[in-house]
């Protein structure tokens, strides 16, 4: 699920974290460095979830309306489309979202149905519904798109459900977009001869990930000094205390990559972390990282301090 660049964000956050509370207990930090990023995975759970209790939401809603006394013609004979959708049934059954869900206690949307009530009727008042329902019967080609224009569309956008994730876990909204990625990729990749015992993606894709999580944070952290006179040296017109602390952590975490990690290309390390900038930083940012980074990666290469192993990775 998580790709290089979720983990350079998470650790960024965590550095900019510590900079700002000026903690000196590495251990505890990294442990919560690793935490926050297993709770990414907890909201991407409760977010596929989600999408199974609109189902049994909508699936209710349609058996109330036919035990109506006075129920209408439409109502006793409904149409069922949504509620046999392919793609939220594969969810429903899939095993492993089950028992995570139940592993964990994650049965927010129990305890808070209102919501999904609320994202049930936008679905409900939306034009691609009233398209999707227009006929009885569909393939899976659009089961799947109308599920994914659904999530993109009117789920993942949705201000109750983003109000909602604030107040259950502030450092969820940062791993929101993120999630949210991570979800319409599944989605995406969802086949038509998928089968229940079929996996949920992993939190991270190996434990080469995990372990280079836990190397640029603390090799970041441990360095941190020596990284802070790199950039002291790179801007001369430039008081510390003017470069953003988001900014300087971007570039420690860049530095870093230069210097303590072989396999990684310098043009790899140096637009993951522009990207990353543009994305998290101020407009300028990543044009004045840009400029920092470009100065030390070519000095670093004339004197030697660059140890990149393998061809094209200068």
């Amino acid at each position: 699920m998580l790709t290089r660049r979720h983990i350079r964000v998470k650790v960024m956050q965590s550095l900019y974290s510590i900079g700002q509370t000026q903690s000196d207990n590495l251990d505890k930090e990294e442990k919560f460095l690793l935490f926050s990023i297993e709770q990414m995975y907890d909201l991407f759970l409760i977010n596929l979830q989600l999408l199974v209790e609109i189902r049994k939401h909508a699936a209710d809603f349609l058996t109330k309306s036919q035990k109506k006394y006075l129920a209408t013609s439409e109502e006793k004979n409904p149409n069922t489309k949504f509620i046999n959708n392919e793609v939220l049934l594969f969810l429903e059954k899939n095993l492993q979202l089950k028992e995570e869900i139940d592993r964990k206690k994650l049965n927010c949307w129990e305890l808070d149905s209102e919501y999904v009530s609320i994202l049930w009727k936008a679905i409900q008042e939306s034009e691609l519904y009233e398209d999707y329902m227009s006929t009885k019967l569909s393939s899976f080609r659009e089961d799947k798109d109308f599920v994914i224009d659904v999530f993109k569309e009117i789920i993942a956008p949705n201000n109750k459900l983003y109000e909602y994730i604030e107040d259950k876990n502030l450092t969820w909204l940062d791993d929101l977009p993120l999630v949210n990625t991570a979800i319409m990729k599944m989605l995406r990749k969802i086949k038509a001869s998928h089968d229940e015992q079929k996996s949920l993606p992993k939190l991270y894709k190996d434990l080469e990930d995990k372990k280079f999580a836990v190397d640029i944070f603390r090799k970041t952290v441990l360095n941190g000094a020596e990284y802070t006179k790199e950039i002291d040296g790179k801007t001369p017109n430039w008081d510390q205390d003017r470069i953003a602390d988001l900014d300087k952590a971007i570039i420690k975490m860049a530095i870093c990559e230069f210097i303590k990690f072989p396999s990684i290309p310098v043009k790899v390390t140096i637009n993951e972390y522009l990207e990353i900038a543009k994305e998290y930083s101020t407009p300028k940012s990543s044009i004045f990282i840009n400029g920092i980074l470009d100065k030390i990666s070519k000095e670093y290469q004339e004197s030697g301090k660059l140890n990149k192993v393998g061809r094209g990775l200068m």
